[in-house]
């Protein structure tokens, strides 16, 4: 197997792609396929400043490489979950991460700011972890992007991923989660916007970009995604990808250019400002809000927190690199 561009030794077989390339033209190719599908959905302004969400685990650290090398101030944001020995190794990874590379990391410890990290939070909210997570996650990236002057927010999701989250809703279609999905979500008031450049790229090929770039990081799972029906959706996709090389990328990008423009129907869903936070919902106090309230007052009457403790939306992100 040889590079198709040198004739060199090939690092990577992309079957799917009919591409096999040396370490230099993997890297090359790699860098150049991520800067076209920001051009193409413009996700990005030419050097705009950037905030990557940033785990420790390959996908993110490796978006956070390109997106720098491509120009672009791009400045992560860790979120410490509390989930024991497994928030302690992402936190070192990506503060390894960044002083290596002189990079600026904004860090937000969930247990510091409200009291409970995830696995607390998930017993006393009444969801399971992985929601209770990703709420958390997803509320607290906006609000650091809006608040600390982001326009956009960058995360690491690959094909894989997008494709998982895409056989799911199909599963239990609802017309709003679907017309939602895709690289881009577009900036409103009070919301950045949210981008996935590397959404064509198979977890392999983000994973064999990590690992000729040498980039270290945390290579242990969430113990919390044991059993999350996302694996068993990317299980039954990686079977047909085997027979079939290049569905994945199929499925999703047939979706992406054949069925969502159907499902605009031109009709914003109507926004209003959260009564606890301000920030955008459409209900009278959003979901984050409403969670961690409940979280409060049950841990009121368990005798784990003292009765004056009141939950306060915002956070400030510490600035560790």
């Amino acid at each position: 197997m040889v590079c198709k561009v040198c004739g060199a030794k090939a690092q990577v077989e992309m079957k799917s792609r009919g591409l096999a390339l040396c370490r230099e033209h993997y890297l090359d190719w790699f860098v150049k396929e991520t800067d076209r599908a920001i051009r193409r959905h413009r996700m990005l302004l030419p050097g705009e400043r950037v905030l990557v969400a940033v785990s420790g685990g390959k996908d993110s650290l490796a978006l956070w490489d390109v997106l720098s090398r491509l120009g672009y101030q791009a400045v992560g944001l860790h979120i410490e979950l509390g989930i024991g020995e497994y928030s302690r190794k992402s936190l070192e990874a990506t503060q390894a991460f960044a002083r290596e590379r002189g990079l600026e990391l904004l860090v937000v410890d969930l247990k510091e700011a409200y009291g409970f990290g995830v696995p607390e939070l998930a017993g006393l909210s009444g969801r399971v972890a992985c929601s209770a997570c990703g709420l958390s996650k997803r509320y607290i990236l906006n609000q650091v992007a809006v608040e600390e002057g982001f326009r956009v927010v960058a995360t690491g999701h690959n094909l894989d991923d997008e494709a998982a989250v895409l056989f799911g809703n199909l599963l239990n279609p609802q017309e709003e989660t679907l017309s939602r999905q895709g690289p881009v979500l577009p900036e409103k008031p009070g919301l950045a916007a949210r981008v996935k450049p590397f959404y064509r790229f198979s977890e392999r090929e983000v994973l064999s970009y990590t690992l000729l770039r040498g980039i270290r990081y945390l290579h242990e799972e969430c113990p919390n995604a044991k059993g999350a029906k996302s694996l068993l959706y990317k299980e039954a996709l990686n079977l047909v990808e085997k027979e079939m090389p290049g569905a994945k990328l199929r499925f999703l990008e047939g979706f992406l250019e054949k069925i969502k423009p159907r499902l605009d129907t031109g009709e914003e869903v109507a926004l209003r400002e959260c009564e606890r936070c301000g920030y955008p919902t459409t209900g009278a106090v959003c979901a984050f809000c409403r969670m961690w309230d409940a979280v409060y007052r049950r841990a009121k009457k368990r005798k784990l927190l003292p009765e004056e403790a009141r939950f306060r939306p915002r956070v400030e992100p510490l600035r560790a690199g």
